[in-house]
């Protein structure tokens, strides 16, 4: 009985959402589910009480304003991002938050097993950006240069390509009136709140160190199912 309760313990401390059709059937009211790993496992690049600020108070801010924004309605993540352009500025960057949180937190691992890259995934990015190197130096870039607050990703684009975008704020290339849309399967964080604690004004920096805790096994699986789904 003993290790049976440990065992649920365990299971209970940690979340990680199954896919992408998984995050977008999240529903209103939302709730703020744990990191799916130890809030210092991603040390050194991202030390433990970045980790435990982000996502106890910035998310857990955006979950509570948006659930204060939609009042009593009942409804998914997906029908509010694929809507944008026609929700309140509270909703569409509350419940943006919440989903690019959700996703950003389970794209990282601080596991070396999740960090190595699958071989078919590791061609396909060689192919489409002409090489490794130049992909992770236009995904930097991506993020460095984003004014501001905001997030850079890798998506599958509509015609079922991977490709580089940015957005601001809250966005992310699901909405209907961003310029770029796509199904995300990788996602940085750019707002200060993300690095700052640790590396102060130094963005780059942050981007370079974000590749050693990229969780390269569920960036794969993400790939993989956008292939299958289309945009709202």
């Amino acid at each position: 009985m003993k290790w049976k309760s440990i065992l649920l313990l365990t299971t209970l401390s940690f979340h990680s959402f199954a896919g992408l059709k998984d995050l977008n059937e999240l529903k209103s009211p939302f709730t703020l589910a744990p990191l799916p790993y130890d809030a210092k496992s991603l040390d050194p690049a991202i030390d433990e009480e970045t980790m435990k600020l982000h996502h106890d108070k910035h998310h857990q801010a955006y979950v509570d304003k948006a659930n204060t924004a939609l009042g009593e309605k009942k409804v998914t993540l997906l029908s509010l991002l694929g809507k944008a352009s026609k929700q309140e500025k509270a909703v569409r960057n509350n419940a943006g938050g919440h989903w690019n949180h959700t996703f950003f937190w389970d794209v990282l691992s601080g596991d070396k097993a999740n960090n190595e890259v699958p071989a078919e995934l590791k061609a396909e990015i060689e192919k489409t950006f002409g090489g490794w190197d130049k992909f992770t130096e236009a995904f930097e870039k991506a993020g460095a240069d984003q004014f501001g607050s905001g997030w850079a990703w890798l998506i599958v684009n509509k015609t079922g390509k991977l490709e580089i975008t940015s957005t601001p704020n809250q966005d992310n290339p699901i909405m209907n009136d961003v310029k770029t849309r796509g199904w995300p399967v990788l996602g940085a964080d750019v707002w200060e709140h993300a690095y700052y604690l640790k590396y102060r004004n130094q963005r780059a920096e942050y981007l370079k160190n974000f590749w050693s805790i990229v969780n390269w096994k569920k960036v794969n699986e993400l790939r993989n199912e956008a292939k299958g789904l289309r945009l709202p």
